[in-house]
């Protein structure tokens, strides 16, 4: 069997694999998960008890829900603004005060639906210069079955 048939025999055997995988299986390969593991790591992170009170008082701080629109739009915690992860670094500058008066200094607490992407932005806004963000690490179902605030 030359190289091309061979190649195209263990791409196709791949794909019969992962569509055969039980719909649990991890949609990512590992490298993701060390990638969100060391985010988390470099950034502040909280569970849901400190979002919560943060949520029924959240003084100044920006709460950032990261989801995709239709995410949101299914459900999300009452106070939270939707700016998608995707594009998180072009929409976050007009809730901190971009051009007049510019708050990279602003608490920023960043969710989604498990907390990885909540990470990962956490990182990117840190990146930016952003000083005060704090990735919410949690799952919102257990969230809402936890009868915590929940708009739909």
């Amino acid at each position: 069997m030359n190289r091309s048939i061979a190649s195209s025999v263990a791409v196709l055997t791949g794909a019969v694999l992962c569509a055969l995988l039980p719909a649990h299986a991890q949609n990512f390969p590992p490298v993701v998960t060390q990638k969100i593991q060391a985010e988390q790591k470099q950034v502040k992170t909280i569970g849901m008890e400190e979002y919560r009170k943060l949520v029924e008082s959240p003084g100044d701080a920006l709460l950032v829900d990261v989801r995709e629109p239709g995410e949101f739009a299914a459900g999300h915690v009452p106070g939270a603004v939707n700016i998608p992860r995707g594009v998180l670094e072009f929409q976050i500058w007009k809730q901190v005060g971009f051009p007049a008066g510019l708050d990279v200094n602003r608490t920023v607490i960043l969710q989604c639906q498990s907390g990885n992407r909540a990470s990962l932005a956490a990182q990117t806004l840190s990146d930016l210069g952003f000083t005060n963000t704090t990735a919410v690490v949690m799952s919102l179902d257990e969230w809402q079955k936890a009868g915590n605030p929940f708009v739909k």
